[in-house]
Parts: C-alpha cells; sequence; structure tokens
C-alpha cells in the first residue's frame, strides 16, 4: 500500500484522533500533516508493520505529547470559543454537550487524555495503549480511571441528558 492508498482509506479516522487530543480542529489538520509527513519519510518500515495503523498513531500520539510539552511553557489558550451554529435545539444541546465535554478533555493531563481517547475513540485495548504510549498496562488502567473520574467531576451528571 503506498502513502496516497492509506490516506484514503485511513485519513478521515487519522484527523479524528488528531482532533481528539488536540481538542482544536487547526491543530489536528496540523498533527495529522506532521504524522503523514513523518509516516512519509519512514514509509518503507511503516507499510512493512504487521499493523500500519498502529505505527501511525504511536507517530500520531509522540508527535502531540512532544507539542504539547513543548508549548507548556510557551503558550497558554484560552477558554473561549466562537459559538457553533445549530438549525434545532437538539442540535443545539448536542453541540452544546460536545463543547462541554470537549472543554472538559481539554483540561485533563495530555497522557490521561490520550489515554481515553485511544480507548474510547480508537478502541485499543489496555496493552495497545501502553506500547503507545511507552507504559505499563497499569499505569494505562489507572489513566483511563482517574480520567474517567476527573471527566465526571468536570461534566456534571445529568448535563450530558437531552
Amino acid at each position: 500500500m503506498e502513502l496516497e492508498e492509506y490516506v484514503q482509506a485511513r485519513g478521515r479516522a487519522l484527523l479524528g484522533l488528531a482532533w481528539l487530543l488536540t481538542g482544536n480542529h487547526h491543530a489536528a489538520e496540523d498533527l495529522t500533516q506532521a504524522t503523514l509527513t513523518k509516516a512519509l519519510s519512514r514509509w518503507h518500515l511503516v507499510s512493512a508493520a504487521a499493523d500500519p495503523d498502529a505505527y501511525i498513531r504511536r507517530i500520531c500520539v509522540n508527535l502531540h505529547l512532544s507539542w504539547v510539552r513543548r508549548l507548556a511553557s510557551r503558550e497558554r489558550p484560552t477558554a473561549d470559543r466562537p459559538d457553533e451554529v445549530a438549525t434545532s435545539t437538539a442540535e443545539f444541546d448536542a453541540v452544546g454537550h460536545r463543547d462541554e465535554l470537549g472543554r472538559a478533555l481539554s483540561r485533563l493531563r495530555p497522557r490521561t487524555r490520550a489515554a481515553l481517547v485511544l480507548r474510547y475513540y480508537a478502541d485499543l485495548d489496555d496493552q495497545a495503549i501502553a506500547d503507545l504510549l511507552g507504559v505499563k498496562r497499569a499505569t494505562v488502567r489507572s489513566l483511563i480511571h482517574r480520567g474517567l473520574h476527573d471527566l465526571r467531576a468536570l461534566v456534571p451528571e445529568g448535563s450530558h441528558e437531552s
């Protein structure tokens, strides 16, 4: 498989993973582009891997965590976001709940957020997440447990119901 074929088949999923990691559409596009650029330079290894998706997810997560560490000392994003336009009350509520969840996710530590995204978006098991993050399986379970606990505290019960 060539990189172009991979992007056609899996590009949207990679962008979705990047968005969940960054919480920002523009940053997600940048992360996706950087991931694919890095994958291109190693394409002979990626295409020969037993699971190219896992290889590319690892590049994406590692780049994201690297960016977060680097930006943590320089950049302070604000919580202000432009309102999204909704056409019905149900859509408006759904946008509000997604926005609330996005804000809550953005308040988690980067590794905790990455563990939750890899579990609930990428549908990976503990061992796959541990391999991607370079930690033990027990650490993954701990990150997910604490992350869910923190999310429950940040998103009050009942606020997700319509």
